[in-house]
């Protein structure tokens, strides 16, 4: 493996590194109840966790069809029930195992990591606070700056911050928007099996390797970042 080469993992948040799914579902019932609306619940709530507010909340409606108006209702009372649940004094999210140690090893490997999330940034600073996790990302992409996953801007910007380019980044994700995301942007997309989308959806969207444990991605990139260094 060349050693010289400046490499970028990028995580996704809800998922990936943190068991939200609990909080969301609870936080987006809420909301829905609130403006009249058919609560989705948790089996419904996890197929959207990682999209963006608005076009999430216009997934969990349809078949009706709400407008901007609503929609901006919605993802108001969903932030708000959040921040009001977050000042809880049992409020848990908890960390993923393996996650401060797999960043650990990619830190000793000398690879940067960064973080691509549909939470706004207000919620994803707090996760990271919680979890001491604050210095450990030298980039953060969140959906107040960008179009919702998988549009591949948020790891555009990840590339632009770090002077990384997608031959030598990798996104690792949970959904198969992580994954999408991260082949429109042109780098490895690894997906997480323990997340809120199944190993056969993952594969569908087209995941370069599904990992069943965290301690399992720093080889899995040597493996595959190495293959591609391979004249063909």
């Amino acid at each position: 493996m060349t050693t010289d080469l400046l490499r970028l993992v990028i995580f996704d948040c809800d998922g990936t590194l943190v068991d939200s799914q609990h909080a969301i579902a609870h936080c987006m019932d809420h909301a829905f109840a609130e403006h009249g609306l058919d609560c989705p619940g948790l089996e419904k709530t996890r197929t959207i966790i990682g999209l963006s507010l608005p076009e999430a909340i216009t997934q969990l409606a349809r078949p009706a069809m709400l407008d901007a108006t609503l929609i901006d209702a919605v993802t108001n009372s969903y932030k708000s029930a959040f921040f009001t649940l977050r000042q809880s004094p049992d409020f848990f999210e908890p960390l993923f195992p393996g996650v401060m140690e797999v960043i650990d090893s990619l830190d000793q490997r000398g690879w940067l990591s960064g973080v691509a999330t549909g939470k706004a940034r207000r919620g994803l600073d707090a996760v990271l606070d919680r979890n001491n996790l604050s210095r450990r990302f030298v980039t953060l992409q969140t959906c107040d700056n960008h179009p919702s996953k998988p549009h591949p801007s948020m790891l555009e910007a990840a590339m632009s911050e770090t002077g990384t380019d997608p031959r030598n980044c990798a996104m690792i994700g949970d959904t198969t928007y992580d994954i999408e995301m991260g082949r429109a942007a042109g780098m490895l997309s690894i997906g997480v099996a323990w997340g809120y989308h199944d190993r056969e959806k993952l594969e569908g969207a087209g995941a370069h390797a599904v990992i069943d444990h965290f301690d399992q991605l720093p080889a899995i990139l040597d493996e595959l970042w190495k293959s591609a260094e391979q004249p063909a």
